[in-house]
């Protein structure tokens, strides 16, 4: 059977997208993200450079699969209850993006540029058409009360109670959104 440098960057993707997940980028051994793609280390070097590189592209393809399942809505309510079924489902995308947080701090990420742009996509279409001062404070706000849900399971339980359901928690971010305001037009009375 012939060698297939594809299937074997997907493998590693996939292994060291469990990897950071789990630990992080510090955390991370590559011996276990190649021994989980059946790979060997060289290849992970070979195709993506050092374990810091193959964070980037891992957090780069996690983030535009949530970009693409759960796009930019003027619909914020609903962009909420989307975004924290997605992250529910797919916990890895969340927990890559708080490594991130936890390892980098304030300072430049991967793609900064691209994802600063995917934001303002969000903004935008939070506007629905219309100027909007507090979009970009709404927009933040929807971000942190659908992702923050899920990330700290602990907390969750701990103020809410265990018996709280996730489908309720859903529909009480979805709530708290709609009473987010909203200043309307600039220069708007």
């Amino acid at each position: 059977m012939a060698y297939d440098s594809a299937a074997t960057k997907e493998r590693i993707i996939t292994a060291a997208t469990a990897e950071f997940a789990a630990h992080g980028v510090a955390g991370a051994r590559v011996d276990r993200i190649a021994a989980a793609a059946r790979a060997n280390k060289r290849a992970i070097y070979d195709y993506f450079g050092d374990k810091s590189r193959l964070f980037a592209v891992v957090l780069e393809r996690r983030l535009a699969e949530l970009a693409e399942a759960v796009p930019p809505s003027e619909d914020l309510a609903g962009y909420s209850e989307r975004l924290f079924e997605y992250h529910r489902t797919h916990p890895e995308a969340l927990r890559l993006v708080m490594w991130e947080a936890l390892e980098i701090g304030d300072g430049p990420v991967p793609a900064e540029k691209e994802r600063t742009a995917h934001y303002s996509d969000k903004v935008t279409a939070a506007q629905a058409g219309e100027p909007d001062a507090d979009a970009r404070t709404r927009v933040f706000f929807t971000l942190a009360l659908a992702s923050w849900s899920v990330a700290m399971p602990q907390l969750r339980r701990m103020v809410l109670g265990a018996d709280f359901g996730m489908d309720r928690l859903r529909q009480e971010i979805a709530r708290a959104v709609v009473a987010l305001p909203s200043a309307g037009p600039r220069g708007g009375a």
